[in-house]
């Protein structure tokens, strides 16, 4: 997987430009009820899955916290992370996707796998949707691009009512970047994959802003 450091990342997100078609990159399921499944990469510049070894990696880690849970997949780009917490036994996820190309074929893909009912897709900018009414979450997925300074503002914005009082929080950032995060969210584990590196925190110490249900008909 190559990248261009001196550019913003657009790994999990699209861009617009020229149109889009359904490529011949594949994005598989790694573990759950949807093992080994394979799905279609929308073909949008730098559009691509997070690497298999983090996400088996990172839900190694989240081996007891994902069933049941209620996710929130920010920058969604191919949904790869909440698809896998839906396959590992996720209740409801909701995905966050200002490209409407891109938000459509993880919609499709969503369909494919027959999770459409557990799962909603948004076509909205992270910050926008985050400044909206807050459903708690108990783990979420943050993969901004790169040197875009997003990752303290959604931080913060996550602060507002969107995170359980235990919540798990996966932050995906360029490696050089010490994240400015809340200071009762506890380092956990981390994981470099390239000039990427990802940091799982534990929200703790904080009232719980709500059950993991309350709120879900926002959402629909």
């Amino acid at each position: 997987m190559t990248r261009r450091s001196s550019r913003p990342r657009r790994r999990q997100r699209g861009t617009g430009g020229a149109p889009r078609r359904a490529g011949h990159g594949k994005l598989r399921i790694i573990g759950g009820d949807f093992r080994r499944r394979l799905l279609p990469v929308l073909d949008s510049p730098g559009l691509r899955p997070t690497p298999d070894r983090v996400r088996e990696t990172l839900f190694n880690w989240l081996t007891t916290a994902t069933p049941g849970a209620r996710v929130l997949d920010l920058f969604a780009g191919t949904g790869a992370l909440g698809l896998e917490a839906l396959s590992r036994g996720a209740r409801r996820a909701c995905f966050v996707e200002r490209d409407g190309g891109v938000a459509d074929a993880l919609a499709d893909n969503l369909a494919t796998l027959g999770a459409g009912e557990r799962a909603r897709v948004v076509t909205a900018d992270a910050l926008a949707f985050l400044a909206g009414e807050p459903t708690p979450c108990s783990l979420v997925f943050l993969d901004p691009p790169f040197r875009q300074d997003l990752v303290a503002p959604c931080c913060l914005a996550l602060e507002t009512g969107w995170l359980t009082e235990d919540a798990f929080i996966y932050l995906e950032a360029e490696s050089e970047l010490v994240p400015r995060v809340p200071e009762h969210w506890q380092l956990h584990r981390e994981v470099r994959a390239g000039d990427s590196t990802g940091r799982l925190y534990r929200r703790q110490g904080q009232s719980g802003t709500g059950s993991p249900d309350e709120g879900y008909r926002r959402w629909r």
